[in-house]
């Protein structure tokens, strides 16, 4: 039987921002931006809200996930239909791809052991009155040979 995980994560979509570098003294030190390590704290708990105690997955899974950006308040209103209804694309910040990297990372040990189990992903990137992220995880089945 395979699993399935689906959760939203709330609030407007952060992507991974590059790990910064300090000096203290004559030593460097690497951390992750606050913004970045704040949003992928509200990915683990909300995902594991959703485990809601299921075991977690250790097998291959596919990612479906659904970035949905708010609608700027400067825009008139007929501006904002036509984001509502796809008609107006988000392309703008965040990327992509950077908000996947945020949001596999918050994962990992909370829904998968760690992210190289992701073996396909559908992501997509949308105007929405509701800002968050819809995550749908997916445990695929493994075919004996």
């Amino acid at each position: 039987m395979t699993e399935q995980v689906i959760f939203t994560v709330p609030g407007n979509p952060v992507g991974k921002g590059r790990h910064k570098t300090a000096r203290r003294g004559k030593f460097l030190t690497h951390y992750t931006p606050e913004k970045t390590a704040n949003y992928e704290s509200l990915v683990a708990h909300s995902a594991h809200v959703a485990m809601a105690g299921k075991p977690i997955i250790s097998g291959a899974v596919m990612v479906d996930l659904d970035i949905r950006l708010q609608i700027p308040a400067s825009w008139s209103n007929k501006k904002k239909h036509q984001a509502e209804i796809g008609l107006i694309r988000a392309s703008k910040k965040p990327d992509i791809d950077n908000c996947e990297k945020a949001i596999f990372d918050g994962m990992n040990g909370v829904v998968w052991i760690d992210d190289v189990q992701v073996v396909e992903v559908h992501k997509r990137k949308r105007y929405s009155d509701t800002p968050g992220v819809l995550v749908q995880v997916k445990e695929l089945e493994i075919f004996e040979q």
